[in-house]
């Protein structure tokens, strides 16, 4: 779509992905992520490596004038900066699908009740008199006692957001080392928070690149073009043991 727009083969693209996870350099190379065997994203790089890249070059941000970034990507809602913590992607979806299910704009677009640091957690909303619950878990351990507590009828839940990284991306395995403290994890969450409400647009069906994207390109959400672009299949990686006698 892009290379199309700006009437340029993909293959002389270089897409770099800065990203809080070193899973992503994984991501990059998967086979599902490539046309013609030219990926997606060609480099993954943690925000620890890109700090470190900056460093190298000797650049001085203080000194730097301060630009916004180059449409479309650099456009974001409020719901786009929230998908850093944990809860905050259920949260961006909440925001839109209450509006999208009950036809009525949603005022208060804070959630509180699905926010928070605790491992497990569970939580319901009103869709204008349909209760939705909600289970969330951030760090794989908690993730593994919520599924099992699901499985086992404990709990039920309509929707589930699990983060492998404690507390979400902002303690993902490429940023800067945090060493455990709570602390850290509670101010880069309280400052994604605050980017989300000093957003002007806070619900992610009203970016006006996304709306332009889907009308020029993939039509509606959930169509064959857009299930087959932006969803993709996870399998079971085993390993085989060899015993060597």
């Amino acid at each position: 779509y892009f290379a199309d727009k700006i009437q340029t083969n993909r293959k002389d693209l270089v897409v770099v992905s800065v990203m809080p996870c070193v899973a992503k350099k994984y991501e990059a190379s998967r086979p599902e992520f490539k046309t013609d065997g030219n990926p997606d994203v060609d480099f993954s790089i943690s925000t620890r490596e890109l700090a470190s890249l900056i460093k190298g070059a000797n650049l001085d941000f203080h000194t730097l004038p301060d630009e916004d970034f180059d449409k479309p990507l650099g456009e974001s809602t409020g719901a786009g900066v929230i998908f850093g913590t944990t809860g905050g992607v259920i949260e961006a979806a909440v925001r839109t699908a209450y509006e999208l299910h009950t036809g009525d704009t949603l005022e208060k677009v804070d959630f509180e009740q699905l926010r928070g640091l605790e491992g497990i957690r569970g939580a319901s909303v009103d869709f204008g008199g349909t209760e939705i619950k909600i289970g969330i878990a951030h760090g794989l351990g908690n993730a593994r006692k919520l599924l099992d507590e699901v499985r086992a009828g404990k709990s039920k839940y309509h929707a589930i957001e699990i983060m492998a990284c404690p507390g979400g991306c902002i303690g993902g395995g490429g940023q800067p080392l945090h060493h455990g403290k709570s602390g850290v994890i509670k101010a880069r969450q309280k400052a994604i928070y605050s980017e989300d409400t000093n957003k002007a647009l806070r619900k992610s069906h009203e970016n006006p690149y996304i709306i332009k994207l889907y009308e020029e390109f993939l039509g509606k959400p959930m169509s064959d073009k857009a299930h087959y672009l932006l969803h993709t299949h996870y399998f079971e990686k085993t390993t085989k043991h060899i015993d060597i006698d």
